[in-house]
């Protein structure tokens, strides 16, 4: 008797907002699209809540008019992948995006606790494919922010592309977005 081989069924961003029209998913569902698989979010805690909401308002001041701070919101960032980083900035106003989302955010900030590896890794490679040129994890576990850029081509990273350079800031640091290069955040305001 021939054995079963399991297979996984991708989706593209076209078939899964299509599911979300047709009423597949629920409102608040915590699902993303990452390279064509449908993962589930990581549970948000108070300090998770609470540090989404902290770093959206320093970059709101950090940034000023002419962006868009989206927290939890769909990035079409290519034809397999619509993630939902926690935070991500994001050219021009709300109402730029009416009829589309957004597709070349200039940030993206991730909040981990429990899905920091896959945070790191996995969304970290999806990025640097996207040619995203800074990328942070504000690591709650450690208390850090964790800042990622130059994207460079790695074929043994999961999507063939990882970041270049990397830094760890702690608490008592500060960071400047690239592009808001005259910014200066203190992590600290970051933090829960």
């Amino acid at each position: 008797m021939a054995g079963y081989e399991p297979k996984t069924r991708r989706f593209s961003r076209v078939e899964y907002e299509k599911l979300i029209e047709l009423g597949f998913f629920q409102p608040g569902d915590p699902i993303e699209l990452i390279g064509g698989e449908l993962m589930v979010a990581e549970p948000q805690g108070a300090g998770h809540y609470t540090a989404i909401g902290k770093t959206a308002k320093a970059l709101e001041a950090a940034f000023g008019p002419g962006w868009n701070v989206r927290t939890q919101g769909p990035i079409g960032l290519d034809e397999e992948s619509e993630p939902e980083p926690d935070v991500a900035v994001v050219p021009g106003s709300l109402d730029d995006y009416g009829s589309a989302h957004p597709s070349r955010p200039v940030l993206m900030v991730e909040v981990a606790e429990s899905s920091l590896a896959i945070d790191r890794r996995h969304k970290g490679s999806l990025y640097a494919r996207a040619g995203l040129a800074d990328y942070w994890v504000l690591n709650l576990v450690d208390r850090v922010l964790e800042v990622y850029r130059e994207p460079v081509a790695d074929s043994a990273a999961p999507f063939g592309w990882r970041y270049g350079r990397s830094e760890v800031l702690g608490a008592d640091a500060r960071v400047a977005p690239l592009a808001a290069p005259a910014a200066s955040i203190p992590v600290a305001r970051l933090l829960p």
